[in-house]
């Protein structure tokens, strides 16, 4: 049964779907068992701008709907290379969020060539032209990701740092401001919990929002997480996490006032007539994450930072690109190499190096 977050997802997906031609939404059918929720959705996104991009072209009069395979079958491949131009030049995408949208349209005209077929056993398309297009060259090596991720990172001093900023020193930079002050108390034990569990695990962003209270193992230090393609992992955390959040958790029901049946880990503050909370949602974290970071002085800092932050801290206390891997959920070991590229000579403290330790080689028992 999907948890609380899949089921908002799968929400979304068929409001977008209500929008999108008939052919997509049986596409979308056919990857439901092999893709998570959240990937369908940016599916579905990246074909609402191809097919609006139709629209607005004049290749169909309209509504999007209705745009009939014909169409796609009578695509040039000048015009497509004019949609990959609009993409970069108007849309201001970069050529890897290109070749993203370009996987996906090839995916949907492989299925209307290759996999669907008509009651007359044809496909629905004979003449595929994304077949004939070719993906944007990203030539950038591991070393060069990794340098230009470094500075945008927390390093050294200020993994601790930022945890503590968050914990409480962003009530001595707004003393002043008795709203911010007021609000920032409130969710402050959540807040730090949340920042504290993804500097002290690495997880992504779709995994933290989706817990719940029975996903975590206080006693081994890991959390049961649903990671890409729906497979389910146990991941480790730092024990300041875990001091973390058992902080947050002591104050969770009495200050979100919920109700006992409401088992999301992390909730919003109460909102509404009935001052009803909810499981905060992934804008609502990347939010909270952005405002600690610009009043920190580290504007470029984001989830996603936080999650490369850990994974530099790791490898520069473990040096274990397997295991790193894995914690990570990585599928290609070379992502987790970009890692390796990192400078970071300077740390001082180890993140629970030993418990950590401990905690991973229990996996390969």
């Amino acid at each position: 049964m999907a948890n609380p977050n899949q089921q908002r997802f799968y929400k979304n997906l068929e409001i977008i779907l209500a929008e999108l031609p008939w052919y997509v939404e049986e596409f979308i059918d056919n990857k439901r068992r092999t893709l998570s929720p959240a990937s369908l959705l940016n599916y579905c996104h990246d074909f609402k701008i191809f097919f609006n991009w139709i629209l607005t072209e004049g290749f169909h009069p309209g509504p999007l709907k209705d745009i009939p395979l014909s169409i796609l079958e009578k695509l040039t491949r000048q015009q497509i290379e004019t949609f990959l131009s609009f993409l970069k030049h108007q849309l201001n995408n970069k050529d890897l969020t290109v070749n993203r949208k370009l996987s996906a349209l090839k995916s949907l005209f492989n299925y209307l060539q290759n996999i669907a077929e008509t009651d007359e056993l044809e496909p629905y398309i004979h003449r595929n032209v994304m077949a004939k297009i070719e993906f944007n060259q990203v030539s950038e090596d591991p070393e060069t990701t990794a340098n230009r991720m470094e500075g945008k990172i927390l390093m050294g001093d200020e993994y601790e740092q930022f945890r503590a900023f968050v914990a409480e020193g962003y009530a001595e930079v707004f003393k002043e401001d008795k709203k911010k002050i007021n609000f920032y108390q409130f969710n402050r034990e959540r807040d730090t919990a949340i920042v504290s569990l993804f500097l002290g695990s690495g997880l992504r962003l779709s995994e933290l929002v989706g817990l719940d209270l029975g996903d975590i193992d206080f006693n081994k230090f890991n959390a049961r997480v649903i990671r890409k393609g729906n497979k389910e992992q146990y991941v480790y955390f730092s024990e300041q996490a875990m001091l973390d959040l058992q902080d947050y958790i002591r104050i969770r029901i009495e200050r979100y006032k919920i109700d006992k049946t409401n088992k999301a880990l992390f909730l919003s503050a109460p909102m509404g007539p009935k001052g009803t909370s909810r499981r905060l949602t992934p804008r609502a974290v990347e939010k909270l994450v952005e405002k600690y970071a610009i009043a920190y002085g580290k504007p470029s800092l984001s989830v996603h930072k936080l999650r490369h932050s850990f994974a530099t801290r790791y490898h520069a206390e473990i040096n274990d690109v397997p295991k790193l891997r894995r914690q990570l959920g990585h599928s290609s070991i070379q992502t987790t190499m970009i890692y390796t590229h990192i400078q970071n000579d300077d740390l001082k403290k180890a993140i629970n190096q030993l418990n950590m330790m401990d905690k991973l080689k229990e996996t390969d028992n």
